[in-house]
């Protein structure tokens, strides 16, 4: 081979091994065995310099440990508050919530309760009231589901432009739930059939107790006892949590230690004073359970910022009727909207993750997402939801669409709305 042949040979290997990165590097490999010397040469040192920090470590690794850790780089963090704290969804990927980052809420902290003390009296109107224990519970055939939670009053209404998507509507995640249908328990303890409401009580220090149809236990609900193949976290409701999927988080009771069985709503302080919503015409909406399809774009949002080119517009959308059918999204502020594409897989009752492809060229854009779910339910807008409810039906289940803002410079930040 000439001198100029090989160059050029050296030149294109070269730009190969810097493009493809690790095609580059198996073509080094083969060079090495079929033509030593410069062009090989080149090319591994290419290889190198693409790679960089990834070559492989020369030290010695720690040893396995009790625990696992993220990396140090990974840094998500739950957004705390007096009585909350926020999943940071932007920071996630996929859509099962690690159970140390799923969001907080409760009544009077967290209670410690001790697993081999613990019971659970049902009683009232079945044949047989029974007290049983955590491992009586664990004894009933188990299942698994995925289904998202989220707290009634999960949206920021005073955001300003400087605000995430957690602290948006961060009181929503998403856990692999395992524990006993609750319709199994009732079948053993032998439910009348006038028995139509049931309360549910926890064993916090407020004894958070909500009234529930007795039809929503035969159809999902759970007696739930591990998330994410782990024991409950205390945060979540160790050891046994009422799991209702599709419905508002406070009425999922955590720390569950009584159910009564009898035939109309207790009427508690939680669904009398709080989670009611007075509506224009004068009534007022109560026992309005079911989580309203909703989504909320990740990223872009503040504080990225991106280039003009390829963007992927991506987020999550939920609803508590059941499967997300569609997601659409908006690049010009609600004026046009393009189909995204679903991320499998897509579960009734569950957070489902979109993407949208869009070629941003420069110009002030605000985008926006709206789901449907499989009952043709659309999320509304803001002016939408103000129109149909009024104004006193804040602060419970508010789902309008929400937009950010991308400015010429690339910075993004969330598109304000007044609720007045």
């Amino acid at each position: 081979m000439n001198d100029s042949n090989e160059s050029r040979r050296d030149r294109g290997i070269s730009r190969r091994a810097l493009l493809a990165g690790a095609a580059g590097v198996a073509g080094a490999a083969i060079l090495e065995n079929t033509q030593p010397g410069r062009a090989a040469t080149t090319v591994a040192a290419a290889a190198r310099e693409q790679a960089g920090s990834q070559a492989p470590v020369q030290a010695q690794g720690r040893p396995p440990s009790e625990l696992g850790t993220r990396a140090p780089e990974e840094l998500p963090r739950r957004l705390p508050g007096p009585t909350s704290s926020r999943t940071p969804l932007q920071d996630l990927h996929g859509t099962i919530t690690p159970a140390d980052l799923h969001f907080e809420r409760h009544h009077a902290g967290v209670p410690t309760i001790d697993p081999a003390a613990y019971t659970l009296l049902i009683h009232g109107l079945v044949e047989r009231p029974a007290v049983f224990t955590l491992e009586d519970i664990r004894r009933f055939p188990s299942q698994t589901r995925v289904h998202f939670l989220e707290c009634a009053g999960n949206l920021a209404r005073e955001a300003g432009e400087q605000t995430t998507p957690q602290q948006l509507c961060g009181l929503t995640s998403q856990s692999e739930w395992t524990g006993v249908p609750l319709a199994t328990v009732f079948r053993e303890v032998g439910a009348l059939p006038s028995a139509q409401w049931f309360l549910a009580e926890g064993g916090d220090a407020a004894l958070l107790a909500r009234s529930i149809p007795v039809d929503k236990a035969f159809d999902d609900a759970m007696l739930a006892w591990a998330q994410n193949g782990e024991a409950l976290r205390p945060e979540q409701g160790y050891p046994v949590r009422l799991l209702l999927p599709g419905w508002e988080g406070n009425s999922n009771v955590k720390w569950l230690r009584r159910i009564e069985l009898a035939e109309r709503p207790f009427m508690t302080r939680e669904e009398t004073s709080k989670y009611t919503e007075p509506l224009a015409d004068g009534t007022v909406r109560q026992f309005s359970f079911v989580i309203d399809a909703r989504t909320v774009i990740t990223y872009p949002t503040y504080p990225a910022r991106v280039r003009p080119g390829w963007i992927e517009i991506t987020g999550i959308a939920w609803s508590g009727r059941g499967r997300i059918t569609g997601v659409d999204i908006s690049v010009d502020g609600g004026e046009t909207w393009s189909r995204a594409v679903l991320q499998e897989p897509v579960l009734p009752k569950a957070h489902t993750r979109f993407r949208f492809l869009w070629n941003w060229t420069g110009e002030e854009s605000v985008i926006a997402s709206r789901a449907t779910d499989e009952t043709g339910y659309v999320q509304p807008t803001r002016a939408q939801l103000i129109e149909a409810r009024g104004l006193g039906a804040v602060p419970y289940h508010l789902n309008p669409i929400t937009a950010w803002r991308i400015r010429p410079d690339g910075r993004v930040a969330f598109r304000p709305e007044a609720w007045g």
